[in-house]
C-alpha cells in the first residue's frame, strides 16, 4: 500500500531542487502529481491501496507574495503562483477534488473521501468566511477488488454497545514535531490507513516521506516501509526518528 501527503500548491517553498508545489499553474501541479502516482501504481500490488491526504488553498489575486498571518507567521511567502485561469481573487481553489477526479480519470478507483476534522486546527485571521479546520483524505485502489481489513479499524458505537465500521469523518488533532516542517501527518491519521490497507510484514510506500511519520507508524504496526524525500534536512530528521525502531525482520 502507499500513504501520501504531497506538497500543497503555492503554500510553501521548501527550498530544494525538483520540489513539487510551486508550479506556475494549477494544471501543471496536478499533472506532476499524476505522473508521480502513475509510477506508484506501476509498482503497487494489484490488491494494493493508495491513501492521499491533500489540502486546499485560495487564489493569490496575482500578488505574487503572501504576508504572514498574525496567528501563523510561517504562512508568509515571497513567491506565489498567479490566480488560475477561470478563477477570481479570493476563490477557493478546490484542489483536493480536482486532483481526485484527475486520478480517477487516469485509472485509479476512487473508493472513499474522508474528512479529516482537526479539533485543534490552526486559527486564521479571517472575517469573511469560516476558519478552515478540515482536510480531505482519499482512498484509491489499483483494482476493483483489493485488500481492506475492515475489522482492523472498527470503532466504538455512539451508544457504547459494540463496534461499527469506521465512519468517513475522522477527528484527529494535529501533531507538531520538533524541528519538522509544519505539514506532518499525525500518527492517529496514519494508523487506520495502514491497518486497513496492509497486513503485518507488508511494505508501505511513501514517496513524500517528510519527517518520516508514515515509517514510524509502519514500524510500530509491524510493517516495512520505503520512503522517498528530496530535502536532506527532512531525511536527517526522519532517520533520527526511525533509528529508535528498526524494521521487522524479513
Amino acid at each position: 500500500m502507499r500513504c501520501d501527503l504531497p506538497p500543497y500548491w503555492g503554500l510553501r517553498d521548501y527550498a530544494v531542487g525538483g520540489q513539487i508545489g510551486l508550479e506556475p499553474t494549477m494544471p501543471q501541479f496536478i499533472n506532476r502529481l499524476i505522473t508521480v502516482f502513475q509510477e506508484v501504481r506501476r509498482v503497487l500490488r494489484p490488491d494494493g491501496v493508495f491513501w492521499l491526504n491533500i489540502g486546499d488553498g485560495y487564489t493569490s489575486g496575482n500578488r505574487g507574495w503572501r504576508a504572514p498571518d498574525k496567528k501563523n507567521r510561517a504562512r508568509a511567502m515571497s513567491v506565489r503562483p498567479d490566480t488560475p485561469e477561470g478563477l477570481k481573487p479570493k476563490d477557493l481553489l478546490g484542489i483536493p477534488w480536482r486532483l481526485a477526479f484527475a486520478l480517477q480519470e487516469d485509472g485509479w478507483y476512487l473508493r472513499s473521501d474522508i474528512v479529516w476534522n482537526k479539533p485543534n486546527a490552526m486559527p486564521e485571521s479571517v472575517k469573511d468566511r469560516p476558519s478552515r479546520s478540515h482536510e480531505f483524505l482519499f482512498l484509491f485502489s489499483k483494482s476493483e477488488r483489493y485488500h481492506y481489513d475492515v475489522e482492523a479499524t472498527r470503532e466504538p458505537r455512539d451508544d457504547g454497545r459494540g463496534t461499527r465500521n469506521k465512519r468517513s469523518v475522522w477527528n484527529v488533532n494535529t501533531e507538531p514535531i520538533k524541528n519538522a516542517h509544519f505539514a506532518t501527518f499525525p500518527r492517529k491519521l496514519v494508523e487506520p490507513c495502514i491497518l486497513a490497507g496492509s497486513k503485518p510484514g507488508d511494505y508501505v510506500l511513501d514517496p513524500f516521506f517528510g519527517s518520516g511519520t508514515v515509517g514510524v507508524v509502519a514500524q510500530e504496526l509491524g510493517r516495512r516501509y520505503i520512503g522517498v524525500e528530496l530535502n536532506p534536512d527532512y531525511v536527517t530528521l526522519a532517520v533520527d526518528r526511525l533509528f529508535q525502531h528498526p524494521q521487522p525482520d524479513r
